[in-house]
């Protein structure tokens, strides 16, 4: 199967090819043929499997047919994303698609008057953050009015970070006749919801059950108080200092504290969170790509959109609180066909957090290290042995001499 196979023109092949794109993903397969027959889609995949050209190459192909030159102030497709780094990565996979179409960034940490500005022009393709797009929508720089392409793109990230409210103003903005895609790497029951709320007579596709990890991630968990977890994660990545590996806080104050521990300790680290600015979130990216940092510290909105084939380990310093966001944070390793570490921590009072994300994977994850606090839960198949529990009061029998 090649991108031909899929119906898609010599010429956008070409393209493809010049980008290293010569085979379709799973998801690109069973995804482009619908959408470009102009279908509503329902897309879920994992992180890393290629799920932005599965609805960006239909959003080219239609919008190149049409021949149309934007309004002023208007967007004839949009695609919608939960975070500032996963629109910027969007866009630059749309940019190595076409260069005959229009394509505009609006995100915050950037000034809405320079946005407002470009939008002024109209655009073919507006990328933005619901939040950022709003306010243009309120200082009307943007009319909706005319467009006939919608993809939500990480859905279900955009649910748990309460973008839904965002989107209920949002949709009813637009072109009553349009097509929407809905892409997604876990299937939670809001979702299904908000899939009957925008999509139209849609056609799920599916290339792996939602929740499920990638084949090539090769995850564990350590129960370690929490006064313990710096130490350990310092003598963790000691034995892997060239490698590129991501560590998961739950709060921003969190990711920073961490961080300059990380940099006392010897390591090239950078942290991302809600409190950097967005240069600095870019640069701290940027130099993470190039390996001149070598440890990224992130919270879970931040990190969403990076896509970085190198990352050869993943920590869950912390948990977790939205169960699904697990599989996300893992699937940051492991992508582009290579092997992948995930690594978590979990305290004595994250036990309930750890029994979540179990159930949506259906599985037990495997004991790297400690025991299971409370005996809540149990080592998977193949793991370390628990060591037998004594009795309080009872001392151990002596051996004979």
């Amino acid at each position: 199967m090649n991108f031909q196979d899929l119906g898609l023109k010599a010429s956008l092949v070409a393209r493809l090819e010049e980008l290293g794109l010569t085979q379709p993903t799973p998801i690109q397969t069973k995804a482009i043929p619908h959408a470009v027959q102009g279908r509503d889609v329902l897309g879920i995949a994992q992180t890393g499997t290629g799920k932005t050209a599965a609805f960006g190459i239909p959003l080219v192909v239609a919008l190149s047919k049409r021949q149309e030159r934007p309004a002023p102030k208007s967007a004839r497709g949009l695609i919608l994303a939960p975070t500032r780094e996963l629109a910027n990565q969007i866009v630059q996979t749309l940019r190595g698609l076409t260069k005959d179409l229009r394509i505009t960034l609006v995100v915050g940490g950037r000034s809405i008057n320079a946005q407002a500005q470009q939008l002024s022009r109209g655009t073919d393709i507006l990328v933005a953050t619901p939040g950022r797009l709003i306010d243009l929508m309120e200082r009307r720089a943007v009319d909706l009015g005319h467009t006939r392409f919608l993809v939500l793109d990480e859905a279900d990230q955009m649910l748990d970070i309460g973008f839904v409210h965002a989107l209920r103003r949002i949709a009813p903005m637009l072109g009553k006749d349009r097509q929407t895609m809905m892409f997604s790497a876990t299937m939670p029951k809001s979702m299904a919801e908000l899939a009957r709320d925008y999509l139209t007579d849609a056609v799920r596709v599916e290339v792996s059950p939602p929740g499920k990890v990638a084949d090539k991630v090769a995850h564990s968990v350590h129960f370690v108080p929490k006064e313990e977890k710096q130490g350990l994660l310092i003598d963790l990545l000691d034995g892997h200092r060239d490698d590129l590996a991501l560590v998961f806080s739950r709060t921003k104050h969190g990711a920073e504290r961490l961080m300059k521990h990380l940099e006392k300790a010897g390591f090239a680290a950078a942290s991302i969170h809600g409190n950097k600015s967005q240069g600095q979130r870019d640069r701290a990216i940027a130099a993470f790509k190039e390996g001149s940092v070598r440890v990224l510290v992130a919270t879970d909105v931040a990190a969403r959109g990076i896509d970085i084939p190198g990352v050869g380990h993943v920590y869950n310093y912390d948990l977790p609180n939205v169960p699904e966001n697990y599989v996300h944070r893992i699937g940051r390793t492991a992508r582009a066909g290579r092997d992948g570490r995930a690594i978590a921590f979990c305290a004595a009072d994250e036990m309930g957090e750890l029994k979540a994300i179990e159930k949506v994977l259906g599985t037990r994850v495997e004991v790297a290290g400690g025991r299971p606090w409370g005996g809540a839960a149990t080592p998977a198949k193949g793991s370390a042995k628990r060591r037998p529990r004594r009795r309080p009061g009872r001392r151990p029998k002596r051996m004979a001499a």
